[in-house]
């Protein structure tokens, strides 16, 4: 199974940029996007039915052109779950779990603390969806959580670890959390096979940083430590451009 995880800031602007043609060139099974900014009618669904992905859940936050997730797939899953059941994080739109078999994805879209006011908000966020995720892992003990975590976790995914050390995504405090919240039981599925700095996910639009690869690595497939052996490939899809993100794709048998 080829599970494909795409912050696509704005999925009516990516598939105006060729984001359908890529899908069908590419072919994973399963798409986790994130930021997708439209309702369910905004959509272009028939597009996604032709390529294949005949089951689509999506997730829009309450405020329109804003946040929300979705997950497309070629293959039905036996259960979907909408949000987290916690009203402050589902207005936004951050949580969407599929269950396929014996294992689930969830898309998720962690808040970015672009002040202090989203700042707060995103530590609220991460303490709540700490304890949700330690109760779904007894319930779902095969769990891969794929998505934007707005976090680059130690100094080689991020490409200069001294500057931005007090900005938000870089935090100590965000970092440690990161490093406890994966010690529940997830492992960073990248990290299993390229242990190289440099390798990013996010560049601002600003300034040429990505052509100059001034990059953050916010972008993960975490996947609970049951699932280790079956984890067979991840990879960073740096040439795909509808985005300021890229995907980045698991596959898993």
């Amino acid at each position: 199974m080829k599970i494909v995880s795409f912050n696509v800031n704005g999925i009516r602007a990516a598939l105006r940029k060729g984001l359908g043609q890529w899908l069908a060139h590419a072919s994973p099974d399963v798409v986790c996007f994130q930021e997708i900014k439209a309702t369910e009618d905004q959509i272009d669904r028939e597009l996604f039915n032709r390529l294949g992905y005949t089951y689509q859940y999506w997730f829009p936050a309450k405020r329109k052109g804003y946040s929300g997730t979705g997950i497309i797939s070629k293959h039905r899953p036996e259960n979907v779950i909408f949000g987290t059941g916690i009203d402050f994080m589902d207005n936004e739109g951050r949580n969407i779990t599929a269950d396929f078999g014996d294992f689930s994805i969830m898309s998720l879209y962690l808040p970015s603390g672009t002040n202090s006011e989203r700042l707060a908000i995103k530590f609220r966020y991460m303490d709540e969806f700490y304890k949700y995720t330690s109760d779904l892992l007894h319930q779902r003990g095969n769990l891969i959580i794929s998505g934007d975590f707005n976090i680059c976790h130690k100094p080689e995914d991020i490409h200069d670890p001294v500057r931005l050390q007090h900005v938000s995504g870089f935090l100590p405090e965000e970092r440690a959390w990161l490093s406890a919240f994966m010690e529940l039981g997830f492992i960073d599925t990248f990290r299993k096979f390229d242990p190289r700095p440099g390798q990013y996910t996010w560049w601002s639009y600003r300034a040429g940083a990505r052509q100059r690869n001034k990059g953050w690595r916010i972008d993960y497939h975490l996947a609970s430590r049951p699932l280790d052996e079956r984890i067979k490939r991840h990879v960073i899809l740096k040439d795909v451009s509808f985005s300021d993100h890229v995907p980045i794709l698991l596959e898993m048998e």
